[in-house]
This record gives C-alpha cells, structure tokens and sequence, in this order.
C-alpha cells in the first residue's frame, strides 16, 4: 500500500510538472510578444493560440481519455494493441478532414479574410499544429494508461523546451511575428509526433476494430461538451471582444488573462491533477465528509492568498510582461479574473458530489449553461463598457457555475462545506485586492510596503473572525508541529508527533 501511495504522489507530481511547464514557457514569452509583436498582432496571436487550444479539444473527441478507458478495462484490456491503432487510424482521418476543409475554405472564400487581421497562412499553420497535437495528445494519453509517468514528462518538457527556442529564434532574430510564434509550435509538435510515434509504432497491432471505435466514441463523445463549454466560458469572451471591440482589446484582456493564470499555474492546476486520486482514497472512509469539506477549505485559502498577493502586483507584473505602455491598463482587470479563478478551484472541490457517486450527467450541461450566460452578458454589456465588462461577466458566469455545482452535487453526495469560513477568506480577499486600485498614487516606497502588509496580513486578519480551529492553532502557535506536520505529509508516515489527520478530524 505504502509503495502505491509512493507511486501516485510521485506520478501526480511529474504529470504537474509537465502540465505547468508550457503554460510558464507561455508566461516566459509574454515579454518578448508583448515587446515584438504590435498591440494588434498580439490581440490577433491570443485569438489563433485560443482557437488552436479550442479546436484540439474538439477534433480529439474525447480519445485522449477513451484510449485510458480502454487500456485498462477488463472487457477491452487484451485489445490494447489494436485499440491504440484504432483510434491513431480514426483521429489522423479526422485531422486530414479538417486539413481538406480547411484548404477548401481557404481557396474559395479568402475574401472573408480580408479585414480580419489574420491571414490564410496564420489559418493554415494553426490548422496543421491542430492535427499533429490531437496526435501527440492521444500518445501522450496512452503513455499516462501505461503509467510511465517519467518518459511523458520527457517528451512534454522537450517538447515544451524546444517550441520556446524556436519562438525565440523566429520571433526575435528572424522578425516572423505572429508566423514565427506558429512556426516554434509546429516545430515542437512535429518532433514531438516523429519521437512518439517511434514509441507506439511497436505497441500497435494493425487491425482497425470497429467494435472497439464505437466503445471509444461512446465513451469519449460526451466529454467533448464539459470540455468544450468550460474552454468557452474561459476563452470565448476573446472572440466577442475582437468582434465587438478590435484585436487592440483582445490584446489587453489577454495579457490580463494570462497574468492572471499565473494563480491557475502554480496552485489551481496542481490540485486539479492530485483531487480525485485523493478523494477516491478517502471516499467512504471514516470522516470522508469532514475530510472533504477541510479540503475545501484549505485549497480556498491558499487559492484567495494568491488572488490578493497577484492582484495587489498585477501592476508591476503587466509592467514587466507588458513591453509596451499600451498594455499597462490591463492591470484594472485581473483582480477580477483572479477572483473567477479562485471560484473555478473552489467548483472542483464542489463537483466530488456528481464525480465520486458517477453522477456526471450534469457537468456537461452546467458547463454549457455558464458559458451561454457568459456569451450573451458579454453581447450585452461589453459594447458599453469595454473588456472589463467582459471579466465581470465571465465572474458572474463562474458564481453561477459553483452554485449550480453544489446545488446538483449535494442531490448525490452532500459535502458539508464550511460556507461560513469560504464567505469569510473571499471577502476578506476581494477587500484587500481592491486595495490596489487606491494605492495608486502614494509614493513608490509606501505602496511596495503597504502591499508585503497587506499580503502577509491575510491569515492573520483571519484570527479576527475566529477562523481557526483548537486543532489548527496548536500547529500554528508551535514551530516544531508545524514542522512535524510537514514532514508528515511529505513522508505519509504515522511515526511524527504530529497526525497530520488529526487536523481534518477535529
């Protein structure tokens, strides 16, 4: 058991790594975009990067997690060879489709290009860099159902290594803008597709099993709509924006938006990966309800610590990943978008209800009803008041998305969540975020100070409002038990002074 619990930590842990690397290599680049690339050219870079990320979720069609399902399902597991063949078959037809429509489009509509800032070449590229990661994305998938956890963190760091190289060279030495930008991706997934190909060419046996792709579709069909919906209430208000506004706004809000993710890269994201093995651990096990609603709690805090901490430096940050003045007013947003952020966390806790007892019927649907919202408020109010409508709209879209998911998940499983506690950590985080538009005007010095004190104030202000438990506080007035405590999780030992269990079950 030890050995197993060893192993999952340590896979959960690389497949974080690999997962956050391209999104730091995304923030690593901002400069150099921000700096190269005009305010147009990066609104129109943002709309390509998002439509690239949209149509890989959907051309895959939910095989990336179909080929797991079938790697290890009794019913399919002696078929893995021919299954892994299957569905590289189906998926490289629907990528060569999507090729051929594209080309089609291309060569007899190319006036609709004519004001959009994009060009036939931009379309094309991306088109190709679609078809060769829904690829890759599928060998990646079966190298996770193999469980070889340290050969997919290879590739993908590789892989996410030599795509930044290559958008360094092509966009600051040889000046390709936004054609450089799409040459270092193509790049990076056609060596990546060459390398794993040579990987899973031995482990394919070369019979297409009908069977086996209507099992594959079925499963993997439906996940394309939770999928889809949740990159469009995150990424659709792009293309509204560019619509309504111009690429000089999508410029803006991305930027915002990708500082912004620097919240979802080092804490959101990490626990998304390690939730569900843990809560599949805990479920049905003594205090399981307690242990999942602390969960909550814990994960929100550090969550809203990182909302105030970015917020209060968002405008240092878009001074440094912004190279050009033109950027410097997208600061006044990402509080807001941080704050969507933190309730997108908080809904994966809220979602154990449907995911734990399989009820994920309403995921889907929930998904899609918060991303329709979020579209139509941005119609709506985003031609009166600009992009930062648009973020206020996309919280209002997750409030709606957390409460629906709570609502739906209790029906199966309640988790008695400390709302009291989650109301207390969010209020106090959006009063000392907002902090930052205020501040504006003080001198240098006492702004920097004032905002280490308010950053380093949040737990603290949480002693006034009789946040702690008996439990927590013996670990937080003792130095050594906060220690013990530490080590105890890191070694998953019973042998410290402290039980780090001791802390849920109080």
């Amino acid at each position: 058991m030890l050995a197993r619990i060893k192993s999952t930590v340590r896979d959960t842990f690389i497949y974080s790594l690999s997962n956050i690397a391209p999104k730091a290599a995304g923030v690593i680049l901002l400069p150099l975009f921000t700096a190269k690339l005009a305010l147009t050219d990066f609104g129109n870079w943002d709309l390509i990067d998002n439509t690239i990320q949209i149509l890989s979720e959907v051309v895959i069609l939910g095989q990336a997690s179909a080929i797991i399902f079938l790697n290890n399902s009794a019913e399919y597991k002696s078929k893995k060879e021919s299954a892994l063949f299957t569905l590289t078959s189906f998926l490289i037809f629907i990528g060569i489709v999507l090729v051929l429509l594209t080309e089609i489009l291309l060569s007899n509509y190319d006036s609709l290009l004519q004001y959009a800032q994009i060009t036939s070449g931009h379309i094309r590229l991306a088109c190709y860099i679609v078809l060769l990661r829904v690829i890759n994305n599928l060998f990646l998938a079966k190298l996770r159902a193999d469980e070889e956890s340290i050969y997919f963190s290879i590739i993908s760091l590789a892989k996410t290594l030599l795509m930044t190289i290559a958008i360094i060279y092509f966009v600051a030495y040889a000046n390709k803008n936004i054609e450089g930008v799409l040459f270092g991706l193509l790049l990076s997934e056609l060596l990546a597709a060459i390398v794993l190909l040579l990987k899973m060419f031995p482990r394919m046996k070369f019979v297409f099993d009908k069977q086996i792709l209507a099992a594959a579709i079925k499963f993997g069909f439906p996940l394309i709509f939770s999928s889809l919906g949740f990159m469009l209430l995150n990424q659709g208000d792009r293309f509204i924006i560019k619509y309504l506004l111009g690429s000089k706004y999508v410029a803006l809000y991305g930027l915002a938006y990708r500082i912004a993710g620097v919240l979802n890269m080092f804490l959101i994201l990490p626990f998304t990966l390690g939730l569900l093995p843990v809560a599949y651990k805990y479920y049905r096990q003594p205090d399981d309800n307690r242990f999942f609603s602390k969960l909550m709690t814990y994960s929100t805090f550090f969550f809203v610590w990182g909302f105030i901490f970015i917020s209060l430096f968002s405008k240092e940050l878009v001074v440094v990943f912004g190279q050009r003045d033109g950027y410097h007013s997208a600061y006044l947003i990402i509080p807001i978008i941080l704050l969507s952020y933190v309730l997108s966390g908080m809904r994966l806790t809220a979602s154990l209800g449907m995911m734990l007892t399989k009820n994920t019927k309403h995921i889907a649907w929930i998904t899609l009803l918060s991303s329709a919202v979020n579209i139509l408020l941005n119609f709506i109010f985003v031609p009166a008041f600009g992009i930062i409508a648009a973020a206020i709209n996309t919280l209002v879209a997750f409030v709606l998305f957390y409460f629906l998911t709570i609502h739906f998940s209790n029906k199966y499983f309640k988790i008695k969540f400390e709302n009291q506690k989650l109301f207390i950590m969010i209020f106090i985080g959006c009063v000392l975020s907002s902090t930052v538009y205020i501040i504006q005007e003080m001198n240098l010095a006492l702004q920097y100070a004032l905002k280490i004190i308010l950053v380093i104030a949040f737990p603290f202000i949480l002693f006034m409002f009789k946040f702690y438990e008996k439990a927590e506080l013996n670990v937080l007035n003792s130095p050594a038990k906060m220690i013990d405590f530490i080590k105890g999780i890191v070694r998953g030992t019973k042998d410290n002074s402290i039980d780090s269990n001791s802390l849920i079950q109080s």
